[in-house]
């Protein structure tokens, strides 16, 4: 990639921010500083960045529902900053899409870390993503009123297009191609996420809860103490 990732820090704190920044910009990443989740949105719809730092407690709308208003559009890397330290506010964090949680005072070398290992997982993530597309070009996959085209990474619902983030597209691909068997929340997440995901089970949860309100009629049901199915009695209904 010839132009340097975009990285968009959010924070009301411009000490925290202009620090981030400084940092981000010694290795070379652009940077913009946005002090809250209204402005952070704006950019969202006009230039969006490659990554997000983004602060929890910010004015007006916090990053936690920033967050879930992203997710339910887009996967781009979000690293979650914040002073609260609790196990909750972590996993709510992680929930709601976030692919990392740092707790404040952190260090601002290790937040570097961080954002160079997202960027390198979800780059390489896209990539083999795009390799497999060209691999199965023209290959679909039907079952009952769902059709997913591989290679243009698209799904249709009684041929209504439905807009699927790629998580989204991969955990309905998962279930449509292995009916009726049972994955647990660790399978899902190797699937979905890859091998090198180091975050909660519990982001399986609310990717499955996002996608039922997408395809409120796939039939994905909870296995108690394992993970999620999709149930089918017949092949051609679901």
């Amino acid at each position: 990639m010839n132009q340097p990732f975009v990285i968009a820090v959010v924070d009301d704190d411009s000490n925290i921010r202009h620090l981030v920044e400084a940092f981000l910009q010694k290795e070379n990443y652009q940077t913009v500083g946005l002090e809250t989740a209204e402005e952070a949105w704006a950019l969202w719809r006009t230039n969006p960045p490659d990554l997000w730092v983004l602060d929890v407690m910010l004015p007006g709308m916090d990053g936690y529902e920033f967050c879930r208003k992203i997710r339910s559009e887009a996967e781009v890397p979000i690293i979650m900053i914040s002073a609260r330290d609790s196990e909750v506010d972590k996993i709510l964090g992680i929930e709601l899409g976030g692919d990392d949680y740092m707790v404040k005072p952190f260090s601002p070398r290790e937040l570097v870390a961080r954002v160079k290992r997202q960027l390198q997982r979800w780059y390489k993530m896209r990539a083999m993503s795009d390799a497999l597309s060209e691999e199965q070009a023209s290959r679909k996959v039907e079952i009952g009123p769902l059709q997913l085209l591989l290679d243009e990474r698209r799904a249709f619902w009684s041929g209504e297009e439905v807009d699927l983030t790629s998580k989204e597209f991969a955990l309905v691909k998962v279930f449509a191609e292995h009916p009726n068997r049972a994955f647990s929340r660790n399978e899902l997440l190797t699937f979905v996420w890859g091998n090198d995901y180091f975050g909660s089970d519990r982001a399986v949860d609310h990717l499955i809860k996002r996608t039922r309100k997408k395809l409120p009629h796939f039939p994905i049901e909870a296995v108690w103490g394992h993970g999620y199915r999709m149930r089918q009695e017949e092949r051609e209904k679901i």
